[in-house]
């Protein structure tokens, strides 16, 4: 079977908030992390056989939803998850303040590794909770922690620590020697541990696989909270339908309390696209990649033939996301400077990175829009 990524499709008179963003003016957005592919056949056909259904009331999720969840992770991780550990959330940003609000009391930190996902260090701050954060450091060509750094900003106010496996915006895959030594340093300082996982069906490397942080140990997987998503795999993001597994039961009953009277349900049709995704959206998901790693490839060669001053710093092993280095640039304001050259980024310092010194660029998109969006990336370094 085959799947057609090379056709573009105009998202600029629609909903998107990606296109709307620039409405009116000759700006390709390529910051927000949703792809300019149509999902699945499969999940669309599973849509419209819902839609046709004609009924949306409440909604909670069948037998069949929560069994693609639980065949995915044993086939594609050789984790066998007990149903009763999924927690069915409507977006894994709300998860992030949830987790926050469970495990740490106003006042209390949560410990993360920067640059992040912007909310990694929003969402603590949201329930008066304090956000810190460790710099990664670069050594020999690869994004690694700076494991003294990490000891020492562990306080007694310290609760909780996020990760983010795969990385964004570094679209790192961490290895099983770093997760233990990550899950050593939460056992030792007695840290619920939030990994965020979504991005793991988006692993480029072939030579690399994604490892649940959960999986590492039944001792790790007690104070581990793991936060999945068919959305960006499936690029079904704005139906809302993401779940966090919690083996622990006494974990997850806080985690749960803590969602009480403010968390949406999840709605119908993110049920069906869930379970479309996982059940039949295969054959398109190794398309996909096939495709972003092209994407990936013609990036760091234009990168490294055309754009004098920008870098590419370490391999991009996973997810659609490309951090490029410009401090050679010297630019006062990147952002400003190639949306007047008609490419929209991602502003690095939402990351939690010096101002200037990097972009976020999505290349989930045609190979026709990425090769345009860094020709005019061209033009503007002239």
């Amino acid at each position: 079977m085959t799947f057609d990524f090379e056709t573009p499709i105009n998202r600029a008179a629609t909903d998107s908030q990606k296109w709307q963003k620039y409405a009116g003016r000759d700006i390709l957005p390529m910051w927000v992390a949703d792809m300019d592919f149509p999902c699945a056949p499969a999940i669309l056909q599973a849509l419209h056989e819902r839609v046709d259904h004609g009924l949306f009331g409440y909604a909670r999720p069948v037998k069949a939803t929560v069994d693609a969840v639980v065949a995915a992770t044993e086939r594609n991780y050789g984790w066998k998850i007990d149903p009763a550990w999924i927690v069915w959330l409507p977006g894994l940003v709300v998860a992030l303040n949830v987790t926050a609000q469970a495990f740490a009391d106003p006042g209390d930190e949560v410990l993360t590794l920067s640059p992040v996902y912007p909310p990694f260090m929003t969402a603590p701050k949201n329930s008066a909770r304090v956000s810190a954060t460790v710099p990664f450091v670069l050594t020999h060509g690869t994004w690694t922690i700076d494991w003294n750094a990490l000891e020492r900003a562990v306080t007694p106010k310290t609760k909780l620590f996020y990760l983010c496996n795969p990385h964004n915006p570094l679209a790192r895959v961490w290895r099983r020697e770093e997760l233990v030594r990550l899950a050593e340093f939460c056992t030792r300082h007695n840290l619920v541990l939030c990994s965020d996982e979504i991005h793991c069906d988006l692993i480029l490397d072939p030579a690399l696989h994604h490892i649940p942080t959960a999986l590492l140990s039944p001792e790790i997987a007690a104070r581990t909270i793991t936060l999945m998503a068919p959305s960006k795999t499936y690029n079904v993001p704005g139906l809302g339908t993401s779940f966090a597994i919690i083996s622990d039961p006494a974990l997850r009953a806080r985690f749960v309390r803590a969602t009480a009277g403010v968390v949406a349900e999840v709605n119908n049709l993110g049920y069906v696209a869930c379970e479309a995704a996982y059940r039949d959206g295969e054959p398109w998901r190794q398309a996909l990649l096939a495709y972003l790693r092209g994407n990936r490839d013609f990036i760091v060669d234009f990168v490294a033939r055309e754009l004098p001053g920008v870098k590419i710093e370490a391999p991009i092993e996973a997810t659609y996301l490309a951090w490029l280095n410009l401090e050679a640039l010297g630019l006062a304001d990147p952002i400003a400077h190639f949306e007047k050259h008609g490419v929209g980024l991602s502003e690095c310092a939402y990351f939690g990175a010096p101002r200037g010194s990097h972009v976020r660029l999505n290349f989930g998109c045609t190979r026709a829009t990425l090769a345009e969006a860094l020709r005019r990336m061209k033009t503007a370094l002239k």
